[in-house]
């Protein structure tokens, strides 16, 4: 595989899930990703998850989900030595990214300003739940927190369930993903411009706005405000989850062409020329009326018969499956889309993780370490910067690690 961030460093100070899970990516890529955290207790997230044996070892699985791949250095960066350590670490890296809210980086002494004499042509890249600037910037902001406020919420349910939240922190990952992307794009045009540095700004609430375009767009061009349609597909019918004889499987026949085959293959092909479905915008007036026709037809048969035979006829249909199934399902197991580390340090047994959904030149990017215990690297990366034994029990004397 193609380490297409080889000889890129990234210092990772960041905290739970968008930070991480953005230099998760990075990781992944190729970067060598070090991962600055508070020395005794480290990132939050080496607290949650559901084993809470681990979590009382610091290796909690929230933490274990984003981190592999990664070092960890523990530094006390409101000590004057952990602060001149981490400027030190600085001019030797690529990247920053940070996850506090506005201002605590400047306050600590280590702002993009400060930072960038370090490092002139530095990417520095802060996460935060509604950005650098405006009214909010100063508010605490978790997943959900960002997911009310975004208007997905809004639009997640049906009309007697809404607002709902979205599963897992939605909010969150597309923050991640979203500073990911833009730390690729300012490392690629780093070859093609000055010497000169780059403040990226990510805001979650903008960030998870962005990926909401088609609900969006509807309301900005056409006027037309999202409502909440639980598991029906607002631009065609039928497209949605359907009832089945077992199990729940979704169908997305959203041309022409796909509703006739549905009806020929549901056995009822009388339904493409009735009048009261045979236009696109009659179907989704009478959507209601239409899915209970269908799901009368369904009954009959499993959701894994119907989405074969609907499959085959060239409509778009899938079973609704746990997420057991899915990491079960050959389409997942045999892509090389689960990790294995055997044995982890601080774990004291074999983990399986998710890699990151990507193949390059048809292999999926990977990391050879699991994720490290706290402080696990500090001696190496700083025996790296060329401090002694001596110079490094100092400082841990001290409390700067």
């Amino acid at each position: 595989m193609i380490a297409c961030l080889d000889g890129v460093r990234v210092l990772d100070l960041t905290n739970v899930l968008a930070g991480p899970f953005c230099c998760h990516q990075l990781a992944h890529m190729g970067a060598d990703v070090i991962k600055v955290e508070v020395p005794g207790s480290g990132d939050l997230a080496r607290q949650l998850g559901a084993d809470a044996e681990l979590n009382a070892k610091h290796m909690g699985v929230s933490f274990l989900a984003q981190n592999a791949g990664k070092r960890s250095l523990t530094l006390n960066l409101k000590s004057a030595k952990g602060k001149a350590i981490f400027r030190r670490l600085v001019a030797t890296a690529d990247v920053v990214v940070e996850n506090f809210r506005p201002g605590v980086m400047e306050r600590l002494g280590l702002g993009f300003e400060t930072l960038t004499k370090d490092r002139p042509d530095l990417i520095y890249c802060a996460i935060s739940g509604f950005g650098q600037e405006g009214p909010l910037r100063n508010l605490p902001a978790y997943d959900q927190i960002i997911q009310g406020m975004c208007g997905v919420m809004s639009i997640t349910g049906d009309a007697e369930t809404a607002p709902y939240r979205v599963g897992y922190p939605i909010a969150d990952t597309i923050g991640g993903m979203t500073a990911a992307f833009a730390v690729a794009a300012a490392l690629a045009r780093r070859g093609k411009a000055a010497k000169e540095p780059c403040l990226i700004d990510v805001s979650m609430l903008e960030a998870t706005l962005a990926t909401m375009g088609w609900v969006v767009s509807n309301l900005l061009i056409a006027g037309r405000a999202p409502q909440p349609l639980g598991n029906e597909n607002f631009t065609a019918s039928p497209s949605g989850a359907f009832r089945t004889g077992e199990g729940l499987l979704n169908i997305a026949a959203n041309k022409q062409e796909q509703f006739e085959a549905v009806c020929r293959v549901l056995g009822r092909p009388e339904l493409a020329a009735d009048p009261r479905f045979a236009a696109r915008q009659d179907r989704l007036a009478r959507r209601t009326e239409l899915k209970a026709i269908l799901e009368e037809a369904l009954a009959a048969r499993s959701a894994a018969d119907w989405q074969e035979d609907l499959n085959a006829a060239g409509v778009p249909a899938g079973r609704v499956l746990t997420v057991p199934e899915a990491l079960d399902h050959p389409q997942v197991r045999d892509r090389g889309m689960i990790a294995a580390f055997e044995a982890v340090p601080g774990v004291e047994r074999d983990i399986r993780l998710v890699r990151t959904g990507i193949k390059v030149n048809g292999a999926p990017p990977a990391v050879e370490s699991p994720p490290p215990q706290l402080g696990e690297h500090s001696r190496e990366i700083l025996a790296e910067l060329g401090l002694s034994d001596m110079e490094i029990d100092a400082l841990a004397e001290e409390k700067a690690l």
